[in-house]
């Protein structure tokens, strides 16, 4: 797992470790959660999987069976995609960099070894592919907020702001990976980090960022940018009850590419123009625990997935509603209490047709 001196080093700074090794808070949500909002955050989010696929098939393995285009992608640029099942039913999300001899897959949190166990069962005899797992080598470090890509900029990793992309980067001695990713809140950078190198570079970055209004933050911070933000979490809105399309991953979906798994489900979907129930963005009267069966007039039109109340007293979730009813100010009742909730917007990203 990890070093323990990392470890040792989260809990003198006030940390709260959760069993996987990750810092749930540093005493003060609030505090962690304004920073994220109005100037960067440092997280240690090393429980996402972190995997090299090496070899002349690498990247054809990932084209046959994932959502996204995966054979045309630039030195140091990066793309989501998502593994679905036969039915189109969402098993996984990556983010892939394309590291010029190699590919980098950044998993979503926990799904490391999960990830890496689907790729092994889907590489052909004579394939020429090799799986590496990173988890033991390296941590992953991650930077959240609106001065996010200032202070990567000031460690030397000026990427562009249109797209994710990578570059590598020097620290402390050690040759450290910047990936741009989706944002949560402003900007959201990973750093790939030798493990030994590990606690000089988390000191580094501290340093650097104060300069930015640095905060240490943790997994619970995390959760509520990712709610607040409408982003899919593993286990809620990443699962077999949905396809990505439902998930608002339109944008990590091609649609021009060749088949791969799930592809027909999800093409057919695509070409009739319409989904049974989709992703929103909710305001909640009151906290809710998720899961909870959201209706309209005493029906039951949808499910909240995922809830969290902020630092600052607001509650907000996440859930699928009917198509029809997925419309701003659409108000419902949530679960079996008195809450009530209003939609916000449809989460993730928009569709690539108006009709849809």
């Amino acid at each position: 797992m990890w070093a323990t001196h990392l470890v040792d080093l989260h809990m003198a700074e006030g940390a709260e470790i959760a069993a996987d090794g990750i810092p749930l808070h540093y005493g003060d949500l609030g505090a962690e959660y304004a920073a994220a909002l109005q100037q960067v955050v440092l997280m240690d989010r090393s429980h996402e999987g972190r995997l090299e696929v090496w070899g002349a098939d690498g990247a054809p393995l990932l084209q046959r069976i994932s959502t996204n285009d995966m054979l045309n992608m630039a030195v140091d640029e990066g793309r989501p995609t998502v593994f679905t099942n036969p039915n189109g039913r969402i098993l996984d999300r990556v983010t892939v960099y394309n590291r010029c001899d190699h590919l980098l897959l950044l998993t979503e949190p926990g799904r490391g070894a999960a990830v890496l166990q689907y790729l092994q069962r889907n590489i052909f005899f004579k394939d020429d592919v090799r799986l590496v797992d990173l988890s033991a080598s390296t941590s992953l470090f991650a930077l959240h907020g609106p001065d996010a890509s200032r202070l990567a900029a000031a460690l030397g990793a000026t990427l562009p702001e249109d797209r994710l992309a990578g570059a590598k980067v020097h620290l402390e001695g050690a040759a450290v990976y910047a990936a741009r990713r989706t944002p949560l809140s402003g900007g959201h950078y990973a750093l790939i980090v030798p493990t030994q190198a590990g606690p000089q570079v988390w000191q580094r970055l501290r340093q650097q960022g104060a300069a930015f209004g640095l905060r240490l933050a943790g997994s619970l911070t995390y959760n509520v940018l990712r709610i607040r933000a409408g982003r899919p979490g593993v286990g809620r809105e990443l699962s077999l009850d949905y396809i990505p399309l439902e998930a608002g991953l339109w944008d990590e979906v091609s649609f021009h590419k060749g088949c791969y798994t799930g592809q027909e489900i999800i093409a057919r979907m695509e070409s009739r123009g319409r989904l049974a129930k989709v992703m929103v963005r909710l305001e909640l009267s009151a906290a809710v625990e998720a899961p909870a069966s959201l209706f309209v007039d005493g029906r039951d039109v949808g499910t909240l997935t995922s809830s969290v109340v902020t630092p600052d007293g607001q509650s907000l979730g996440i859930g699928f509603v009917k198509m029809p009813l997925a419309q701003p100010g659409t108000a419902l009742r949530v679960g079996d209490g008195a809450a009530t909730g209003r939609i916000l917007d449809l989460a993730g990203a928009p569709p690539p047709r108006a009709d849809l």
